[in-house]
């Protein structure tokens, strides 16, 4: 991932870590939107997202928490839903339209982001019959996206023996995105999770008959609802 960013791909990560679910939990004994964990998800240094987290409390954008935690205000989460939207607009745009791959289609949708004007969103948005979807699954309205949260969970906290179907692809690493594409783990595919091996990071599942194993960084990054 590029790691220079702008205001927006900030306020999408905030968004992000304000409905924490799987791989966009914060870590244990830590706060979702603190400068370390933006960073971490953004892959720049605590002192570089700390000094844009200045920038868009003083823009009016966010307010921080009692832990420094940065939290969106009205204003901030208007636009963080509109950038969201924006990006899995965009993403279908390149999948349905360009033929470019879903790992692909992220990684330029985020480039892209601020060319389209939410004129042209939404003539793309009805030139599309209006997808549900991006292609990696997230529903491109924000309010279900957050309804839909509490039906999933990561793979990794699946029980063995039990069954479900992949709904979402954790984003924001792409080199796991295209990896999920390679193996086949796609939104829509059915699994079982055949044994947990946490203290060896390791899941093996079975996908149309075959055993797969997973690590635990991509067993966080399956969002599945259960069968």
């Amino acid at each position: 991932m590029a790691t220079s960013h702008g205001v927006d791909d900030y306020l999408e990560t905030i968004y992000f870590l304000a409905f924490p679910i799987g791989e966009y939990q914060p870590s244990p004994g830590t706060t979702q939107a603190i400068a370390a964990r933006v960073g971490e998800m953004l892959g720049v240094s605590r002192a570089s997202a700390g000094e844009m987290l200045k920038r868009l409390e003083a823009d009016g954008l966010v307010e921080r928490g009692e832990h420094k935690e940065a939290i969106l205000t009205p204003a901030g989460t208007e636009r963080a839903r509109k950038v969201v939207r924006k990006h899995r607009i965009i993403e279908r745009l390149l999948t349905d339209f360009m033929g470019y791959t879903p790992g692909e289609a992220h990684v330029h949708a985020d480039e892209l982001g601020g060319t389209f004007t939410e004129e042209m969103i939404e003539r793309i948005d009805e030139k599309l019959g209006h997808p549900q979807r991006c292609p990696h699954g997230w529903p491109v309205d924000p309010d279900f996206e957050q309804a839909e949260n509490r039906e999933l969970q990561p793979l990794s906290d699946l029980e063995p023996g039990q069954q479900a179907t992949i709904v979402r692809l954790a984003e924001h690493d792409g080199d796991l995105l295209h990896w999920f594409y390679d193996e086949g783990l796609t939104p829509g595919t059915s699994l079982e999770l055949r044994a947990a091996e946490p203290a060896a990071g390791q899941f093996r599942v079975t996908i149309n008959g075959a055993e797969k194993t997973i690590g635990e960084r991509a067993a966080s990054g399956l969002f599945v609802k259960r069968s």
